[in-house]
């Protein structure tokens, strides 16, 4: 089945400004399916894969005639995958530079690009770029109704939105999530750090999959898997840049026992989440069920911040004596709180917050409600 994805209209905005158009994110997340059917519907666009030995060639030699050639009359040129292209960023300055041509550059890749930088260095100033994630909540209400919803809720605890797993048979979904969840999640670091293998990352975050929702220890990370607190910041550095997992930092600004410089981690993916630890077993089964839910909430409102209002600051807020505030939104000196439970029911936010912010809206979201959350930013 296919999904209308939101990130359309970011590129109807800007088809006809002079900017490189750069689209990122985590391999199978749906980027070459979205870009091949919008070429479909644009008569200026010519597509190309970059995984094709004879494209990467032409590319790769910076011969301007040769390019020319190879795009032909049309104005509109994408250029997929384009990871694969040896120093793309010098590619795509040359191409964006050359008097002689005219072209309106569309690129996408996998977080190699975030992880190398040469994208921006090679393009400062000649670039916008959106990244693109597994399957938002509102992107699937599009195809789904709230019946359907309801009835699937746990399914997408356990096994996440990337599109391919969205509407496979149910006895499919564990294996093509394993097999996402293997090496193949983790191309992109192998081969920029060289790692040689994935059992450092694997392990890494199993430990982190474990404390969703929880504060997290570099030095405590650094004793369970083995590593350094250096490499471990490394390695998180790393994850984030490929879209696997973000933080949260804590919200701070008066009560003097505040935490102000500890993090949080989640998954932007349940089902990835679920495979690290290899448990499937239902949410109501589970004594992290509560975690599962924390994770999908907010993953799934980051994916919306990300499509419609990316300037919105995240936090969690907690004290040093154990209040704490799940999660929390900032923008234009307003704040916006939440809590997560699985079960319906109502929890009382700590009276020392709300004495000493001025919070708009402080509300538990529960499986009946999370379309209040999740519809609109």
């Amino acid at each position: 089945m296919w999904y209308n994805r939101f990130i359309k209209s970011w590129f109807d905005q800007n088809l006809q400004n002079d900017k490189v158009l750069i689209l990122y994110g985590p391999r199978q997340a749906g980027k070459t399916s979205f870009i091949q059917k919008y070429c479909n519907e644009i008569d200026e666009a010519n597509y190309f894969n970059c995984e094709k030995p004879e494209v990467q060639e032409i590319l790769e030699s910076r011969k301007i005639q040769e390019i020319k050639m190879l795009f032909g009359e049309r104005r509109i040129i994408v250029l997929d995958e384009a990871q694969n292209i040896e120093d793309i960023g010098k590619v795509l300055k040359l191409l964006y530079d050359e008097p002689a041509v005219q072209y309106k550059l569309i690129v996408t890749g996998s977080s190699s690009f975030e992880l190398s930088g040469r994208i921006q260095e090679a393009l400062t100033g000649r670039n916008l770029k959106r990244f693109m994630l597994p399957l938002s909540w509102s992107e699937i209400m599009l195809k789904k109704d709230w019946l359907w919803w309801l009835e699937n809720a746990d399914t997408l605890l356990l096994y996440g939105s990337y599109p391919g797993l969205i509407d496979v048979p149910f006895s499919e979904k564990k294996h093509l999530l394993q097999h996402l969840a293997g090496d193949y999640l983790f191309k992109d670091i192998l081969k920029f750090d060289r790692i040689r293998h994935s059992e450092v990352l694997k392990k890494l975050l199993k430990s982190l999959a474990w404390q969703v929702g929880s504060l997290v220890s570099i030095n405590e990370l650094a004793q369970q898997t083995g590593m350094s607190q250096p490499t471990v910041h490394k390695y998180l550095d790393l994850l984030e840049k490929s879209f696997v997992i973000f933080n949260l930092g804590a919200f701070s600004k008066n009560l003097r026992n505040e935490l102000r410089k500890s993090k949080k981690y989640y998954f932007w993916d349940n089902g990835i989440l679920n495979a690290v630890i290899n448990d499937f077993s239902p949410p109501g089964q589970r004594k992290d069920k509560g975690a599962l839910w924390e994770n999908y909430c907010i993953s799934e409102r980051k994916k919306l911040l990300a499509l419609t209002n990316p300037g919105i600051e995240s936090y969690f807020w907690r004290t040093y004596d154990g209040a704490e505030v799940d999660y929390i939104e900032h923008a234009d000196g307003k704040i916006n709180a939440w809590e997560f439970k699985y079960s319906k029911k109502n929890n009382r936010f700590p009276e020392s917050f709300l004495n000493e912010y001025r919070v708009e809206e402080a509300v538990t979201i529960h499986l009946k409600n999370i379309h209040e959350f999740l519809q609109e930013a």
